[in-house]
Formats: C-alpha cells, sequence, structure tokens
C-alpha cells in the first residue's frame, strides 16, 4: 500500500485534505493519524483569520458549498500549539498548506514553518475562492503563479506542493507553470465557483453569495483535470475532488494521479478517510493487485492500439 511522492514515502495513497480535517490533532480519536498517508491541515497565514460571516456552508443535491475564507488560527499558534501535540504521532505524515494575500506572506509563513519539526510537506494553496485577495488570484494568472511558485520554492526547506484552481482556462497550462517554477508536485482540484439562492426569499444562501462547490458533483469533471494534468507534468499528481468510495480513489490512480486526497466525504462521515484506506486495500486484493502505486496511469484505452 506504501507510495513515493515527492519524495515522501506514504503508508498509503490516502490523504485527508486541507479545510476539511482540522489541524489534525482533533481528529486523534476518530481516525487513527498514523493508518492514513497523510493530512493536510488548514490554510494558515501569517496572521490569524476571522473567515467569512455566516451562513457560510450549503448542502447541495450532490454535494456542498462552502465559503469559509480559511478561517485559522495563524502560523504561530499552530507552531506553538498544534504541532506538539502531534508529536503523539511521530510516524503521520503531517503537510500544512500555506495560504498568503501577497507574495511575502507565504513566503513569511514558509519561513517560520521550516524551523519546526515534524512537517513532511507544504501544500500551496493558490485556487481557494473565497477570499478577496490572495489565493486564486495567484492560481489564476500565469506570471503571478509563476513568480511566487519560485519564491515559495526558494524558502522552502520541504518539498513544496502547489494546489491548483480548476477555475481557470487551462489547468495543465498552470500546472506546467508551477513545475516549471519549482514545485515538487501538483494536488488538484479545489472547489469550483458556484452559488445557492433561496426561492422563497430570493436571497443567497450564501453570506459570500458565491461558494465553493465540492462533492461528488464535481468528481467528473476533477477526473478529467487530473487525467490531463498528469500527461502535462512529470512531476506527481495528488488527485481529489468528490471521492467517497474505494473505486472513486482507484480512478484517479488510473487517471494518472499518485495518490488522493479526501475531503468533503469526511462532513458525512468523520471516519472516511480511514475507511477508504481499508477499502482501497480491499479492493486491490481482490483484483489481485500486488502494488497500490501501479495503478498510478493505469487506465487502458483498447479502441486506441
Amino acid at each position: 500500500m506504501t507510495v513515493r511522492f515527492a519524495g515522501l514515502e506514504l503508508a498509503n495513497p490516502v490523504i485527508a485534505a486541507s479545510g476539511t480535517f482540522g489541524y489534525g490533532i482533533e481528529f486523534e480519536e476518530i481516525v487513527g493519524l498514523e493508518r492514513i498517508g497523510a493530512f493536510v491541515t488548514k490554510g494558515l497565514s501569517r496572521e490569524p483569520m476571522a473567515g467569512n460571516q455566516a451562513p457560510r456552508i450549503v448542502q447541495t443535491a450532490s454535494g456542498m458549498l462552502n465559503a469559509i475564507g480559511l478561517q485559522n488560527i495563524g502560523v504561530a499558534d499552530f507552531v506553538e500549539k498544534k504541532l506538539p501535540e502531534l508529536k503523539r504521532y511521530p510516524k503521520a505524515q503531517v503537510i500544512v498548506n500555506v495560504f498568503g494575500y501577497k507574495v511575502e506572506d507565504y513566503v513569511a509563513v514558509i519561513e517560520r514553518l521550516n524551523d519546526a519539526a515534524g512537517i513532511a510537506a507544504y501544500e500551496l494553496n493558490v485556487s481557494c475562492p473565497n477570499v478577496h485577495e490572495g489565493g486564486m488570484t495567484f492560481g489564476a494568472d500565469p506570471g503571478a503563479l509563476e513568480f511566487l511558485v519560485a519564491k515559495a520554492k526558494t524558502a522552502a526547506t520541504r518539498p513544496l506542493i502547489v494546489k491548483l484552481s480548476p477555475n481557470v482556462t487551462s489547468v495543465t497550462q498552470m500546472a506546467r507553470i508551477a513545475a516549471l517554477a519549482g514545485a515538487d508536485a501538483i494536488s488538484l482540484v479545489n472547489t469550483f465557483m458556484a452559488m445557492a439562492i433561496d426561492a422563497e426569499t430570493r436571497q443567497p444562501m450564501i453570506r459570500n453569495v458565491t461558494a465553493g462547490l465540492s462533492g461528488p458533483a464535481i468528481k467528473p469533471i476533477a477526473l478529467r483535470m487530473v487525467y490531463e494534468t498528469a500527461k502535462a507534468v512529470s512531476i506527481p499528481v495528488l488527485g481529489m475532488g468528490g471521492i467517497v468510495t474505494a473505486e472513486d480513489a482507484v480512478e484517479f490512480l488510473l487517471a494518472g494521479a499518485t495518490a488522493v486526497q479526501v475531503g468533503t466525504a469526511s462532513y458525512a462521515d468523520p471516519r472516511a478517510v480511514e475507511r477508504l484506506v481499508k477499502g482501497l486495500e480491499s479492493w486491490c486484493k481482490s483484483h489481485h493487485v500486488e502494488r497500490v502505486a501501479s495503478l498510478t496511469g493505469g487506465m487502458t484505452i483498447p479502441w486506441q492500439g
């Protein structure tokens, strides 16, 4: 079940996605932190952020809208209060999601984290659609993305994963830019820009008006983007978007992902990540797959010779 990813060895390819797993320690009595491949923390900024006003989460027919707005405790509190608690789980792979309004904000967060022990990698958040500055501003501008990734890579002492936005004309173009600028891996997709309206009140159901759509509704689009991106770059790809079952995870691996992230499913079932690890292992056994890593890029198209 082990996979190699951006210089890391993961016990399995199932990772808890940023924004859905707190800072990891909150799940210690629910999920075996050392039994999942890794987890990604909430996005950390230079200073604490209060996030957007409620209502900021709405269930949809096939997923969820959220406009949390990157609420977080700030990098200093994470290093001083959350990270020490994670030392109880020395085998847990901790990936820290990093956010900023400006390039120097990202760099400052990374530099603060460089001095902390117990972190495996950084995930550069250039794709959050629910903040008015930073985030998707970088992910949608080729020049800004290249500059940010290059600066972040220079500052980072650990592998750098770049989390891309699907809300762009060409996600493969942005992936190539990130790779050329020094990214060690790509993660995609983040949420799709969407909205919901209450027909009775004629008002938006999210205070922010627009929000990010996640869950099963986005899976077919996310799968296509992962497939195209894996063909476009030589660095590993982390796939995510609507993964609920072991079969969903297998599809992303076959499309070219080295590992997968699970997010919205954890809202319905807080044990979803660990359940998927067991489900994926069972699937591999029943399909006589000796190494889960062999699934990556394994989709066949028989009519193409």
